[in-house]
């Protein structure tokens, strides 16, 4: 009797196991201070209220140059309803570099450049780039992509978000 409930209680941490990585973990954003370009600062408690995909990016990073004009329509298709972008350049992309990207492509949303490498840190620990955030009005992370994600299923996701009141 005492093996078949060690068993059940083994089998039953590994069904609760792998239903909570099934389910995905809920967290909040993390607690971050990006500084945008224009010198202004941004909490992560000014994103409430909003749906905001968090992009950590590098200018000498492939991917990240590539999605950034899927970024960029997202973006605009969505920011009237309440969507934002913050693109965080990682700390060892020269800030000149990522002023002439931002100016040269017209980025129309928010850019950071993480100089101390803390915003990263806070996030995660991110280090591989392209890594994004979708966060929901409530300041839930709600999905963690790293490399380019799939933008027609992250745009049904930011629809679902943006009609959740």
């Amino acid at each position: 009797m005492k093996k078949q409930l060690s068993l059940f209680a083994i089998v039953l941490a590994c069904v609760l196991g792998a239903a909570a990585l099934l389910m995905g973990s809920s967290q909040q954003a993390p607690a971050s201070t990006f500084t945008l370009l224009d010198g202004s600062q941004k909490q992560t408690a000014d994103l409430r209220g909003k749906v905001t995909f968090v992009n950590f990016w590098a200018t000498s990073c492939t991917t990240c140059v590539a999605e950034m004009p899927q970024m960029v329509e997202t973006f605009e298709k969505y920011k009237s309803r309440g969507y934002l972008t913050v693109a965080v350049a990682m700390a060892y992309d020269p800030p000149s570099y990522v002023v002439n990207f931002a100016e040269s492509r017209k980025l129309p949303f928010d850019v950071a450049i993480d100089n101390t490498g803390a915003v990263a840190q806070a996030w995660g620990d991110v280090r591989l780039t392209p890594t994004s955030f979708l966060v929901d009005k409530n300041g839930t992370i709600v999905k963690r992509y790293v490399g380019q994600p799939d933008f027609a299923e992250l745009h049904r996701l930011i629809e679902k978000l943006l009609a959740a009141s």
